[in-house]
């Protein structure tokens, strides 16, 4: 008697727009699903600035994450403006996305974000973030169920992306909203951007956790050098400041705070690339640049 031999599933691949309010731990879950760290965090909200591609392979498919800046209803300076704009874009020519919120916590932003899902037509997995900070599990049920009555969502999974807790479920989910398809990238590869893009965000990841209550958002970094030098990868970046006054706020006295973002940078730098790191950071002004579209678009901002 002939037997059929059982089919394998079939390999899936496709794009998963990543969206939701400012500081709910978007970046946070796409490197946890990459494995690898390829979207700088911090404390602070609005960290993540630029659309990312975080490359997530698994046995069954692959899956290309867009990890968007957060939305936000006050848009005071072009740099707020033109985050929306990038986050709004990210649902172009997916196969679907996720919303992320916090556990316990719905707002206006929610709500903003939620509608330009709901615009789009795509497929909508609800992923409740940060549920560690709820020992009782059973706390969460009418929070569910308030913020899912009248919305649509494909799923909704609870997880905590910081402990890479209840990952497993939500992969597979989102691999079957995707086509069946051969993967797009190699098993290794874990973004599209370049290292000299990833170089200059962990410089700002290091100016966001340090001096974030004293300088939030008025400050960017631009990589001028980026060479490799036998096995050393010697880089140059600048630190650019709005105001004359903001300078001594990054620099430290002698220079100490400076040294530390630098060293800060350097060490996760050493760790992403995999070699000797030789990094030199500058302080510079130009002032208003977060108000201006041409400066955004020259330190790397689009749309």
């Amino acid at each position: 008697m002939n037997t059929v031999p059982p089919t394998e599933p079939a390999f899936r691949t496709g794009t998963i727009a990543v969206l939701g309010r400012p500081n709910v731990g978007k970046s946070t879950l796409v490197n946890a699903l990459v494995g690898a760290k390829v979207s700088i965090v911090s404390p602070r909200p609005q960290t993540t600035r630029h659309r990312l591609l975080g490359i997530a392979s698994f046995p069954e498919g692959q899956l290309l994450l867009v990890d968007t800046p957060g939305i936000h209803g006050q848009q005071k300076r072009a740099m707020n403006r033109m985050m929306n704009r990038a986050a709004r874009g990210a649902v172009e020519g997916v196969d679907a996305a996720m919303l992320v919120i916090e556990a316990g916590r719905w707002t206006d932003d929610d709500a903003l974000a939620y509608r330009a899902l709901k615009d789009s037509g795509l497929p909508c997995v609800l992923v409740i973030n940060k549920v560690d900070k709820f020992p009782d599990k059973g706390a969460l049920l009418p929070f569910m169920a308030e913020v899912t009555r009248e919305r649509e969502f494909s799923s909704v999974y609870p997880l905590s992306a910081l402990r890479k807790r209840g990952l497993e479920g939500l992969v597979k989910t989102l691999l079957k909203l995707v086509p069946e398809s051969q993967a797009l990238y190699a098993d290794d590869e874990i973004t599209d951007r370049s290292e000299r893009f990833l170089a200059g965000e962990l410089v700002r990841e290091q100016l966001m956790t340090r001096l974030g209550e004293e300088l939030p958002y008025s400050a960017t970094v631009e990589i001028e050098k980026f060479e490799l030098d036998g096995e050393m990868l010697r880089i140059a970046a600048v630190v650019w400041v709005e105001r004359e006054g903001q300078k001594p706020i990054v620099i430290g006295k002698g220079g100490d705070r400076l040294k530390a973002i630098s060293t800060g940078a350097r060490i996760g730098m050493e760790k992403l690339f995999g070699r000797k790191v030789f990094l030199e950071t500058w302080c510079r002004v130009r002032e208003g640049w977060s108000d201006d579209e041409a400066a955004l678009r020259r330190f790397g901002y689009s749309d």
